[in-house]
């Protein structure tokens, strides 16, 4: 018999994972990648003997014996890697001088909110409960919804008190939570760790996880964590094609029979599986023809996350009194900042002192984040000198910043490279450069949004578009589902294996 054949579009964590988890299961598989190199936005790039990373703060699933530590090995990316666990996750500098630390140790964290902030005693205790609640939760791991035989409704039933937390505070937003604090300090730090929409069970449960030692920093960052899936997929005969930009679906009496590439040429298989950008998928590349009111109204009515600027500094100098952090230094600024289109009254700092290894030996790499109107810089594009100018300026206007926080960098900077929400498009084709997908709220975070589309057979989606929440195990997951899918259709048991 014929070995079936499977064509996965996009070479980012959910594509290399529905490469990898298809080829386990017995399928020949090729991907098609329009970028050179995989991970999508879990990347990242050299200027100047400076890495940028523009990914991974942490991940969820490090700790061995965890459900998600079992998706990572299956892919290969956790073998052989060291994981860091620093004692904060962010710090947080207000004008006068005030500092509050979001510590990764819950005993810690609350110990120090009770003497930042005694007048919120009652609160602190309630927020730290609410931690407490997700502990053991980890990231569920099952089958779809949708093959589940009555037994595996059982196993199901047995999980559901675990899930509970996330039921209770995923139905609040996070200023819900904030509101019950009196502290100013407290309320701006726990605003940066968090969007104040999201649901505020995302920011309990991470806090959980660090506390579990389940949320480590993988040491190599993104680009050699999204390798390492690669080397995996690889090792099990896929075929990866870099440079290969897919615009068109093929499909044959309503099934989906291969791509077409944007040099003309096609690749047929027996089933495609898009990890690539939704609306591209589902508008452009399949001319809108396979949908409902249903899927029309997510991208009507769903808010993508915002896309970003990225701002990285390579700087002679060690930031040795800087704390290793898992995310980011927040310090305010004495007076606002206009950087494109944005007004930043605060700036976000990733110091990487958490891994050496992405600069040279005494010089340490910045990271400045803040979100950006992709709209309003597709407008400024049409002007490529203008383009090219407010670019320098925000490099320019950020190490100024830099400056009045740790004086003298200004001058050892060596390094300076802007990406944009159009940098984000370019490589990834990222819907309005979104930079997770679908933006949650206590209102969407229950939505479900089908990896088939009416009326197509042999099709199926994966990755950001359709597991909402933004970050790298649910991508992982999505790919891991569509297989799943696949192999029911065709009789197959799934599989999964450890290298």
């Amino acid at each position: 018999m014929r070995e079936k054949s499977v064509i996965v579009v996009g070479a980012g964590i959910a594509g290399l994972s529905a490469g990898c988890y298809a080829a386990m299961n017995g399928y020949h598989t090729h991907i098609y990648e329009m970028h050179t190199s995989p991970g999508g936005l879990c990347t990242a790039w050299k200027r100047g003997g400076y890495t940028i990373d523009g990914c991974i703060n942490w991940l969820v699933g490090s700790k061995p014996g965890s459900a998600m530590h079992r998706v990572w090995e299956e892919l290969g990316a956790v073998q052989g890697r060291r994981f860091v666990y620093p004692e904060e996750f962010q710090r947080y500098e207000s004008i006068d001088g005030a500092v509050f630390t979001l510590y990764t140790n819950l005993e810690r964290l609350e110990k120090h909110m009770l003497e930042v902030a005694p007048e919120d005693t009652a609160a602190t205790r309630r927020f730290c409960c609410a931690v407490r609640e997700f502990a053991g939760t980890g990231i569920p791991v099952m089958k779809p919804m949708a093959l589940m035989n009555p037994w595996d409704k059982v196993k199901l039933a047995a999980q559901l008190p675990k899930l509970k937390p996330f039921v209770t505070w995923n139905r609040k937003p996070m200023s819900e939570v904030l509101a019950e604090f009196t502290n100013p300090l407290i309320r701006n730090a726990m605003a940066h760790a968090w969007p104040e929409s999201f649901p505020a069970g995302f920011l309990l449960s991470t806090l959980a996880w660090f506390n579990e030692g389940d949320a480590g920093y993988p040491l190599g960052g993104s680009l050699d964590f999204s390798r390492a899936i690669e080397k995996r997929y690889l090792a099990l005969g896929g075929e990866l094609f870099y440079n290969s930009k897919v615009v068109k679906i093929l499909v044959e009496d309503d099934r989906a029979v291969g791509v077409r590439l944007e040099d003309g040429s096609e690749r047929h298989g027996d089933a495609v599986i898009s990890a690539a950008d939704g609306h591209a998928t589902i508008f452009d590349w399949l001319d809108g023809r396979y949908v409902d009111e249903t899927i029309r109204g997510h991208y009507e009515n769903l808010k993508p996350f915002p896309s970003l600027v990225l701002v990285g500094l390579g700087v002679n100098r060690r930031f040795d009194d800087v704390p290793v952090l898992l995310s980011s230094l927040h310090f305010e600024l004495p007076e606002p900042l206009q950087v494109a289109d944005c007004t930043l009254r605060s700036l976000s700092v990733r110091i990487f002192n958490i891994d050496p290894a992405h600069a040279p030996q005494g010089s340490t790499t910045l990271l400045c984040v803040f979100p950006s109107d992709y709209e309003w810089w597709k407008n400024l594009r049409q002007e490529a000198s203008r383009y090219c100018a407010v670019k320098k300026e925000i490099a320019s206007r950020v190490i100024e910043a830099i400056d009045r926080r740790f004086p003298g960098a200004a001058s050892q900077v060596e390094m300076s490279d802007v990406a944009t929400p159009l940098t984000i498009v370019r490589y990834t084709g990222n819907w309005k450069g979104s930079f997770e997908g679908w933006m949650t709220t206590p209102q969407t975070w229950m939505v479900q949004i089908p990896n088939a589309l009416p009326g197509l057979r042999n099709f199926w989606m994966c990755g950001q578009w359709i597991e909402q929440g933004g970050g790298l195990p649910p991508a992982a997951l999505s790919g891991r589902n569509a297989v799943q899918f696949l192999c029911a259709q065709d009789g197959r048991k799934f599989v999964a294996t450890v290298p």
